[in-house]
């Protein structure tokens, strides 16, 4: 931490709706702020950070009919599986506020009648269309092919007496709010959105009370309305820090007001760019600095749907990769402005290719040479060469990077500039070949310097990593036993202790993953649930109206399905028999040379789908050879590797690229390749005979 305060920061997310579980999509979110807020943390800011849930409105009033429970015993179930979620993400909020909570109760009724009294709010008759989910009112010309413009399901008609909020007598106030705070709505493409779609054409006055449910806040001076939903969410985001409609403010509010980052998502960006700032006008108060609406994270092999059982959820994943790892995807896969794609598959790969192998094998084989060579003792001796200043450039020069992009809000951009620390350091490996330095007594001291070099620039790629996965780091730094350095403190190299030692045995940070063996896991838990919730709906004996569930044993048979699945894996290992090629004689045989070779390099051949080009180091040459493994292996999960290679193989030409070899893999029935490696460590070059 800074030892100068750079000042407040004060941010929040969306309430989560309490109507079921969230999703990994809604996780998301949170996992989003916590790294705004842990970076901001460290990086000197004074950081308040908000969260919560958002408990009132019909549907909710319907979950819990439908459960045989009160409202608020539903809720009460639910917000605390929210919080639970939050909590096992490592979420790192300062206040969870609950829109059940009575002081906020309170200041909701305080608003509404200060409103009213002053003439924003009055009261009137809605006729219109309703959405019962998005619980909104709908014109006939604001529907998409007859049906909600928001979540696309039904609407009906309704008609009630109700209490109005005379949106357009701000309207122009907030257009040129808008026009002179171009950060306000990011990123633009959403600000273009709202003044476009809603602003400019003209706002309607905004329902903000009901009366065909009871299952709101109250409005005190008339009992047979409750606050309509946005009135009674949004006004959250100050009475969670002290607002009183009253006019006495708590000294934290006017600390921490305006709030410096609304995070919320796409969807909901309407209501916190154009009905909040009116709000906010109408009481006096100051608008937030800025809104920022994120992307959806979707599921990859399609829509999840409770009936189907396929709900990604953040307590599934955790158990399957861990906190850490989903931290890592959700973040860093989530482009700044379009959709994001989960899946099992590309969960795995990236864990595989970022996690296990670049920054997994950097940490462990920089611990294992230094106990190898020098017993874990970590020594800076001075023997400097020219390579070593490139090194420290990068890794003293990402701190500056990833700042600027955490200050567009670019988080997955700035991680992957840490990254890009850490491939630098594999390059690095690479370059000066420790394993080579150590044959060599007189480079004795080289070979301590460019492992405290690695060891050092973890080190600051650990510091800076940790908004984003704080297990990982505290991790790295436990192994490392340092502390890792403050932002200030990354900009420039040696704060590793000389003479510090690194434990003397390495643990794994991030285990490689079999793809098959995750899906399978995954579509075995997804038929049990599925199952589940046909039993829960009384389609166990009707499965055929859930689109053929029958024919799926596992989803048929509910558990016992599933047993006899994971039974059956366990059983006797498959083989495959091939057919027999001529034989051959042992001249034949010793004519071709193998050997073990390191991948140093790979990437994809652009005028191929099929095709991976490796560089590939053996001995003291480098050879290059494309791959048609391309479907089975990322450019980055390449490098690193040490494998079988058929060396003096006629050189080919292959969509146009020139090959100097063959890469052995191993094939199944399936058409799955496998590498073939070296069972135990061996160096670049080795004969395999």
């Amino acid at each position: 931490m800074s030892e100068k305060m750079k000042g407040k920061f004060y941010m929040t997310t969306a309430i989560a709706y309490t109507s079921g579980k969230p999703h990994i999509g809604n996780t998301y979110e949170a996992v989003l702020a916590d790294s705004i807020a842990r970076f901001k943390r460290k990086d000197g800011y004074d950081v308040f950070f908000q969260t919560g849930t958002d408990e009132h409105g019909q549907k909710i009033e319907q979950k819990a009919q439908e459960a045989g429970i009160s409202p608020q015993e539903y809720v009460d179930q639910v917000a605390g599986e929210v919080k639970r979620l939050w909590d096992l993400m490592g979420t790192s909020y300062d206040k969870f506020i609950r829109t059940t909570d009575e002081p906020h109760v309170k200041q909701v009724q305080k608003i509404f009648k200060r409103l009213y009294d002053q003439g924003d709010i009055y009261k009137g008759y809605y006729e219109g269309l309703y959405c019962t989910p998005c619980e909104s009112f709908w014109t006939q010309s604001q529907l998409v092919d007859g049906k909600c413009p928001d979540c696309g399901r039904e609407v009906k008609p309704a008609k009630e007496e109700a209490y109005f909020f005379k949106m357009s007598k701000y309207a122009d106030r907030l257009i040129q709010h808008i026009n002179e705070h171009p950060e306000f709505i990011q990123p633009v493409s959403r600000k273009n959105e709202m003044m476009n779609n809603f602003l400019l054409p003209g706002l309607q006055d905004l329902c903000v009370s009901r009366t065909s449910f009871k299952w709101g806040i109250p409005v005190d001076f008339d009992d047979r309305h409750v606050v309509y939903v946005w009135l009674d969410a949004l006004t959250n985001y100050i009475t969670g820090i002290g607002y009183e409609a009253d006019g006495n403010s708590s000294e934290q509010y006017k600390k921490l007001w305006p709030a410096d980052l609304h995070l919320i998502g796409k969807d909901i960006i309407r209501f916190h760019t154009i009905y909040w700032p009116i709000f906010l006008m109408a009481l006096g108060e100051p608008l937030p600095k800025q809104i920022f609406g994120h992307p959806w994270l979707l599921q990859g092999d399609g829509k999840m749907s409770k009936s189907k059982g396929n709900v990604m959820y953040a307590d599934d994943l955790v158990d399957f990769f861990g906190v850490d790892a989903v931290r890592y995807f959700v973040l860093h896969e989530m482009p700044f402005e379009n959709d994001g794609v989960i899946s099992w598959e590309l969960l795995t790969d990236r864990i595989n290719s970022d996690l296990a192998n670049t920054l997994g094998n950097l940490v462990n084989r920089t611990i294992s040479m230094s106990n190898k060579y020098f017993g874990g003792e970590i020594c800076d001796k001075g023997a400097a060469e020219a390579v070593d200043e490139d090194l420290k450039a990068v890794v003293t020069g990402t701190y500056a990077k990833v700042a600027a992009r955490m200050e567009e809000l670019r988080v997955a951009d700035a991680m992957t500039e840490i990254f890009s620390l850490f491939k630098r350091c594999n390059k690095y490996i690479d370059e000066t070949e420790p394993w080579v330095l150590a044959k060599d007594e007189a480079k004795k001291d080289r070979l301590s310097t460019v492992l405290y070099n690695l060891v050092e620039s973890i080190t600051i790629g650990a510091s800076l990593l940790e908004p984003y996965m704080p297990g990982t780091s505290a991790n790295i730094a436990g192994q490392l036993n340092t502390v890792l350095p403050s932002f200030e403190e990354c900009a420039a190299f040696g704060h590793y202790p000389n003479g510090g030692r690194v434990t003397e045995k390495p643990q794994i940070l991030f285990a490689r993953l079999d793809v098959k063996e995750v899906v399978e896991k995954a579509e075995t838990m997804f038929a049990q649930r599925k199952a589940v919730a046909e039993a829960e709906s009384g389609a166990a004996n009707g499965s055929a109206a859930e689109g053929g569930a029958a024919s799926d044993p596992a989803a048929k048979n509910g558990a016992d399905g599933c047993e006899m699945a994971a039974s059956g894996a366990q059983g006797a290992e498959a083989v495959i028999d091939i057919e027999a090629k001529p034989e051959i004689s042992y001249e034949d045989f010793a004519k071709m040379q193998f050997q073990v070779g390191e991948i140093i390099a790979c990437e994809e051949v652009k005028k191929s789908k099929k095709l991976l080009c490796s560089q590939v180091k053996i001995g003291s040459q480098v050879k290059q050879i494309v791959s048609g493994i391309k479907a089975h292996y990322t450019a980055e999960e390449m490098v690193g590797k040490k494998v079988m290679v058929l060396v003096n193989l006629k050189p080919a030409k292959l969509a146009g690229v020139i090959s100097e070899g063959m890469l052995l893999c191993a094939e199944d029935a399936d058409g799955n390749l496998a590498l073939v490696v070296p069972e135990k460590e061996m160096p670049a070059g080795a004969e395999i005979c």
